[in-house]
């Protein structure tokens, strides 16, 4: 744990070294006009689902655990609306998603770049913007998976609290909900190991990138609960930004997201420089 913390103390300062801030903040700024046509998209293919308004409950009811309060009202917008018929946008919206999750990764990958200090031109343009296309679908996918497996086990949480003896009831309800948020932490680290490992030309082995996939979850997870306490306890982004507020607060929270991230990466860079360099990196 000494050595684990030594090391992070050299990625946050690698960190600053390689402007992560900036890199962060163009991140964020691409995912915020992903999300939100994304959601659009999203509620319109629940809206043609019969159980569609449950669905739509659960998934604002994991949204509400990590974004701010007043975002919450503008996704509930989104996700309640029944007027999203046409196909042309929803259409529409999916590429502008898409193109929006190609800035996403774009960003990212620049950032894996710097923290293994690795050559611009290493996949050439196309290349690096092939990859990057890719990587769109196989980071959603789990996260489609993992929230859906949230979704559904609430209405197993139901039939289990209908058929399980009063004594151990609560006992029960408290494993099922314990197991169901491991399998999204679970998911998030995964889905880090893979950007981790498919974002950058210096491929390693699994076992290698999965360092910075924990770090990043394990500082992501608290930070931005801790955010959206502090916005909604104290924080007034209204008072200041107007009908921005909600806008200002999402993108905060995806800072906050993407610059996790990007910090995993670069003690995943560290722990290869010190692999590399053993003798140099103790003076580091």
């Amino acid at each position: 744990m000494k050595h684990f913390y030594r090391y992070l103390r050299i990625a946050i300062r690698r960190a600053i070294e390689h402007d992560v801030v900036n890199t962060a903040k163009a991140a964020a700024y691409s995912a915020m006009l992903m999300m939100f046509p994304a959601l659009l998209v999203m509620a319109a293919l629940l809206a043609r689902v019969e159980s569609g308004p449950t669905l739509v409950g659960e998934i604002r009811g994991i949204f509400s655990q990590f974004l701010p309060a007043d975002t919450m009202d503008i996704l509930q917008s989104y996700m309640l609306s029944r007027r999203i018929h046409s196909v042309q946008l929803v259409f529409s919206a999916a590429s502008l998603s898409l193109l929006a999750g190609l800035g996403v990764m774009l960003s990212l990958m620049e950032g894996f770049r710097r923290a293994y200090e690795l050559p611009l031109d290493g996949w050439g343009f196309w290349g690096r913007r092939l990859r990057a296309l890719l990587l769109v679908p196989i980071a959603l996918v789990p996260l489609i998976i993992s929230t859906l497996f949230i979704v559904f086990g609430h209405q197993i949480e139901s039939w289990m609290v209908q058929n399980t003896g009063h004594g151990v009831r609560l006992v029960v309800v408290l494993l099922w909900r314990m197991i169901r948020w491991l399998v999204s932490l679970a998911t998030s680290a995964s889905v880090l190991s893979v950007l981790y490992h498919f974002g950058t030309r210096r491929t390693e082995h699994w076992a290698r990138v999965a360092p910075g996939a924990l770090a990043s979850t394990a500082i992501w997870f608290p930070t931005t609960l801790a955010f959206g306490w502090y916005v909604t306890r104290t924080a007034n982004y209204a008072m200041f930004y107007g009908s921005f507020g909600a806008g200002i607060a999402t993108l905060v929270w995806l800072y906050i997201t993407t610059f996790s991230v990007l910090l995993g990466a670069e003690l995943n860079g560290t722990l290869y420089n010190s692999r590399q360099h053993p003798f140099k990196s103790l003076y580091q």
